[in-house]
This record gives structure tokens, C-alpha cells and sequence, in this order.
């Protein structure tokens, strides 16, 4: 194998940074970090498109630099999909296998599942990814292989991520045009987990948070397989933007003031230190106290996690996670995030970094990066068992599985 089809890349194109990560797959089977390129984040909103020009210079200028630090040329890669346009929806389906009872094999999983992913889409949604979730055999569920198996009913568990097929398109067109031939699309927080969630959270059952800046995705896991996906509308921009009127300053001032002095909880912040901050126009800087960051940035948090924590409470998904939250994505920076998710879900939170990749950069070990490494991790995973698994959706479901 030659190195070209060893390198993977990740395109991870947010409403703030557009990244593109390569990683190398080894011998032993891991995957290495080679090089990472990011770029402001220019036409895009909520994880759509609204420039397609702007969206394509940015895609192409975080290439570009993944390409001259690794030097190699890059000409596909794997692709993340977020956004508000993206849903989630279990579904199960079964067949009678045979008027007797016999030995399940490939095409009745094959099958089963078609009857579970039969769900009516409007016609501008296309399915994303069927992930499943358990077989049942004759009313015996908690099965993740059943070929081999005797019965006469067998029945599929899924869950089915959709998406808007504008909006999947436009990236692959943008991306195809800054010269990237898109390889896979791929759910951002089922990456964001491939590269932060333990074997044991995925089995007990957690909750991911991939914050972003203009969203946040969660992926909630139990029983080692996805249970349920969503989308919150509200992100990591929100709060700059809120501190931005709230103190009458510049956007880049208010997210330098987020980064730098802001906090989720009040308690946590020290109310009278005082900070000097930029106004508009020409307009002479202004001092304002701690506090009164704390005092804008602590309801729009208390906004975020309650939309979530009441979108798991719909699902029926609260008693399934004890494992608790694990937060990502660039909008953890926030002091005090997790403390006050501790309060308002009353479960256990950890801020999760990237691992799973080798020779990984400090600055590449962030929370903002958790979605490209996932990406590349996800790609070398789909690839490492493509010459191992049959193909079609038996594979896939072998993969799925593999990955749970």
C-alpha cells in the first residue's frame, strides 16, 4: 500500500472554523496525526450553507495548509454533517423468515433491516445512517448478530439519522469545488464520539454534547449502540453575540471577553474584577466588573442545557445515561459549562478532548478538534473493514457494530 491510500482526511466545516485533518493509517492498525489546516469559517449559518463562493474559499484555504505541512496532495475526503436540518428517528421493522423455524442468514438481516429503515421521508430529506441497534428473534431481543441463529421472526431495531438533501448536497458541492472529492458524509457528533466516548460509557450509557457555534449536536449511547440523535439551535456564537449587545461592543471584542473572562455560573466569577473592553465606532473604551458578564452569559447556558436536557426527557432517554454527559466542541471553553450542567441534568459531566490518534499536537488536543479526529478516526475504522467484511449492508452493520 502506498502512502497515498494510507493518508485519510477530515473536512470539518463549522459556522466558525472550517478544518481539514489528515491522518496516516499504520501497520499495527492505529492511525497517526500528519498535519492540520483550519480557516475562518465564511458562508455558513447553523450548519448550512448561505455562500456557496465563500464556503469554497474557506474549505480550500484550510486545505491548502493541511497540504503544505504534510506534503502531500489532498483529493478526497471524509466530510461531517451537523446542523439543525439533522434528525433523528427510531424505527424497527421484522419479517417472518420461514413458515419453520431455520438458521438466519445474511439476507434475512439484510432484509429485516430494509423493513426497519422503511420510513416515509418528505422528499427533501435523504437518510444519512441507518445505525442499528438490536435484532429480535422470535421476541428474544438484546441480539447484535443474529446470523447463525434459529428462528421464524426476526425483527431490526434502528436508529435513522436524516438529513436535509440540499443542504448534504451544497457541502459536497463546495467541497468538490475547492477540489475534494467527498469520500464519506458523516453525522458530526457519532465522529465527535468515535474520538471521545469509552467503551464503558457507550455500554452504560451516556450523552455527548458536540457545542459548536452556531449548534449543538448530542448522540446519547446505551447498551454500547446509538440510541438517540439531536440538534439544539443554540451554540458557542450566542453567547458572544449576547455579550456583544449586552455590552455594546465589537463581535471579536465579545469573543475575546468569552474566551478570556466569562462564566456560565456567577458564583464562579469574580464580581469585581474589573475589564477593560473595546466600544463601538470611535467611541473611548469602557471598564465593566465580572459580574456582569456572568450575569449574560449564565441564562443563555441555562438555555442550552435545558433544551437538551428536555429533548433526552422526551425521548424517555434521562434513566439511560448514567454515565453522564461528556462535553465537546469549541463552546466547552466556557467556565463553569460543566459545573452547571452538573446541576441541571444531576448526573456526572466530563469535558472530553480528542484521543485515539497518535503523535496528536497539543494544539490539535482540544475540545474544537474533537470532530475532525473523530472524522479520520471513523474513516480509518470504514476502511480497516472494508477488505474484512462483506460488502453491502451486511458490512455495514458489522461496522456499525464494530464501532459500538
Amino acid at each position: 500500500m502506498n502512502r497515498k491510500d494510507r493518508l485519510i482526511v477530515a473536512l470539518d466545516i463549522g459556522s466558525t472554523k472550517t478544518c481539514a485533518l489528515i491522518g496516516e493509517r499504520e501497520d499495527d492498525g492505529g492511525v497517526k496525526f500528519i498535519a492540520l489546516g483550519a480557516a475562518e469559517s465564511k458562508g455558513w449559518r447553523k450548519g448550512q450553507i448561505v455562500n456557496l463562493d465563500l464556503a469554497v474559499s474557506s474549505i480550500r484555504r484550510a486545505v491548502e495548509e493541511a497540504e503544505t505541512v504534510a506534503g502531500v496532495p489532498v483529493e478526497s475526503a471524509v466530510v461531517g454533517v451537523a446542523g439543525s436540518h439533522v434528525r433523528g428517528v427510531n424505527s424497527r421493522g421484522g419479517i417472518t423468515v420461514a413458515a419453520r423455524p431455520r438458521d438466519i442468514q445474511q439476507e434475512d438481516i439484510r432484509r429485516a433491516v430494509e423493513a426497519a429503515r422503511g420510513v416515509t421521508l418528505p422528499e427533501d430529506r435523504e437518510i444519512l445512517h441507518v445505525l442499528p441497534q438490536e435484532f429480535l428473534l422470535d421476541g428474544q431481543g438484546g441480539i447484535r448478530d443474529a446470523i447463525g441463529m434459529t428462528g421464524q421472526r426476526l425483527e431490526a431495531s434502528v436508529h435513522i439519522v436524516t438529513a436535509s438533501g440540499a443542504a448534504t448536497q451544497n457541502i459536497v458541492t463546495a467541497a468538490n469545488r475547492a477540489g475534494v472529492r467527498v469520500d464519506d458524509t458523516v453525522l458530526e457528533s457519532l465522529a465527535a464520539a468515535e474520538a471521545c466516548l469509552t467503551q464503558d460509557e457507550r455500554e452504560l450509557g451516556s450523552c455527548l454534547l458536540d457545542i459548536g457555534g452556531g449548534t449543538t449536536e448530542w448522540i446519547a449511547f446505551a447498551g454500547g449502540v446509538v440510541r438517540h440523535t439531536g440538534a439544539i439551535p443554540v451554540g458557542g456564537d450566542h453567547f458572544t453575540n449576547d455579550l456583544a449587545v449586552g455590552l455594546r461592543t465589537p463581535i471579536p471584542e465579545a469573543e475575546r471577553i468569552k474566551r478570556e473572562n466569562a462564566c456560565a455560573l456567577r458564583e464562579f466569577s469574580a464580581p469585581d474584577l474589573a475589564i477593560e473592553i473595546a466600544s463601538v465606532g470611535d467611541r473611548p473604551p469602557r471598564t465593566v466588573f465580572a459580574r456582569m458578564l456572568a450575569d449574560i452569559a449564565e441564562p443563555r447556558a441555562q438555555e442550552l442545557l435545558a433544551l437538551v436536557r428536555d429533548e433526552l426527557r422526551r425521548e424517555g432517554l434521562e434513566s439511560l445515561i448514567p454515565a453522564g454527559l461528556v462535553l465537546t466542541g469549541g463552546g466547552v471553553q466556557l467556565r463553569g459549562l460543566p459545573e452547571l450542567a452538573e446541576r441541571v441534568f444531576g448526573l456526572p459531566v466530563r469535558v472530553a478532548v480528542p484521543r485515539g490518534l497518535a503523535e496528536m499536537t497539543e494544539e490539535v488536543s482540544r475540545p474544537e478538534y474533537a470532530t475532525a479526529a473523530g472524522l479520520v478516526l471513523y474513516g480509518a475504522r470504514t476502511r480497516r473493514l472494508a477488505g474484512a467484511r462483506p460488502a453491502g449492508i451486511i458490512g455495514k452493520l458489522k461496522s456499525m457494530f464494530a464501532g459500538a
